[in-house]
């Protein structure tokens, strides 16, 4: 298979999508009477969710049929426009701006629906057929969620999200006929590692709140130190994967790496987070706690999935590594909740565990 290189445009794409994120990670800092309601956890997946998938959709078009030609870019600055209105309209009161975020959401995947109706017109054999049964089917999904405009209250939320999931289930059923036209999976993993940096940034964004919060404290520069050194330990282990111990010509219809990072990114939000509400304080001490480590157990799980389908053999863990782990983060769990620590101890038990993570996988 030929090289596919990441464009410019690409890149400036991925920027677009930053303000996004950013704004989804913010819903969780919304802290109400010590906590944070199940209404508030589902805007966040509600928002996040729509986000993940209008920018994997571009991207595997690109990975796919994309040309860099002058077609394929208008388009793309085209959805541009329609990624603003979106972003934009992206707020924890979601009732008053419900029609300009469909207008970003709709734009966006309708604009690729026509390119890969385009596409099918201009391919042939399996390539044709893939189009094809994108172009087809993911008309679908952007129906149903037009639908919601003729419904109030959580009827239009359930019609939405439902025409989302359709969406997200098409490529899952077309399966066994998209592995004829597999992606590029050096190109993929690239675009996908690229967004894995944008959500690192929000970890950044936490440990720079924190030492402003503080006014550069002896505990807030310590705090901060630390959530530095996982940040980076969070980005040797991921990177160090991604670059040496992945076999990148492996010819897939790239799923694994599609769905396993939609729980990857989010749980990297949750870390951010985290980071930041750890060192407030303003959430009670076991609710923070479960949401931490379970953040930090779903980003672990959802790493070792996606990697684990593309990793040399020779590079792939031993179970029993991977399970004594997984241990070590309910051992500690465990202890917290039962000897109530700072919020130094806890950020200090996950640094050593990411260190130790990112030793015995790369």
């Amino acid at each position: 298979m030929l090289e596919k290189k990441v464009t410019w445009l690409e890149l400036f794409y991925d920027l677009l999508f930053v303000a996004a994120v950013s704004k989804a990670t913010h819903v969780l800092l919304h802290v109400e009477h010590g906590g944070m309601s199940l209404e508030q956890l589902a805007k966040f997946l509600l928002i996040f969710i729509p986000i993940w998938w209008a920018w994997v959709g571009q991207s595997v078009y690109n990975n796919r049929f994309g040309k860099d030609s002058t077609k394929d870019r208008i388009f793309m600055i085209v959805q541009l426009f329609f990624v603003l209105i979106m972003t934009a309209s992206l707020n924890i009161d979601f009732d008053s701006n419900y029609i300009p975020f469909l207008i970003g959401y709709i734009g966006l995947r309708a604009l690729m629906v026509i390119q890969y109706m385009i596409t099918t017109t201009q391919e042939k054999h399996h390539r044709q057929e893939t189009a094809r049964f994108f172009g087809r089917y993911f008309w679908l999904g952007i129906v149903i969620s037009c639908c919601s405009l003729f419904f109030d209250s959580w009827i239009r939320y359930f019609v939405l999200y439902a025409g989302i999931a359709v969406d997200i289930i098409v490529p899952l059923i077309g399966r066994r006929n998209l592995v004829k036209t597999p992606i590029h999976t050096a190109h993929l993993l690239e675009r996908f590692a690229l967004f894995t940096l944008i959500l690192l940034g929000e970890s950044v964004i936490s440990m720079l709140s924190v030492l402003q919060s503080d006014q550069f404290t002896p505990s807030s520069i310590l705090f901060a130190a630390m959530a530095f050194v996982l940040i980076i330990a969070i980005w040797w282990q991921y990177f160090e994967n991604v670059e040496k111990h992945v076999d990148k010509e492996k010819q897939t219809a790239g799923q694994t790496i599609m769905y396993g990072h939609l729980f990857i990114y989010f749980s990297l939000s949750m870390i951010a987070a985290s980071i930041q509400l750890l060192f407030l304080e303003q959430l009670s001490y076991l609710f923070i706690l479960s949401f931490t480590f379970i953040s930090v157990l779903i980003y672990f799980v959802a790493v070792m999935v996606v990697f684990h389908r593309y990793r040399y053999h020779n590079f792939k863990p031993r179970f029993k590594v991977m399970i004594g782990l997984i241990l070590t983060l309910i051992v500690l769990f465990a202890f917290d909740w039962l000897v109530m620590v700072s919020p130094h101890i806890v950020l200090a038990e996950l640094m050593v565990f990411f260190i130790v993570f990112a030793k015995v996988t790369t």
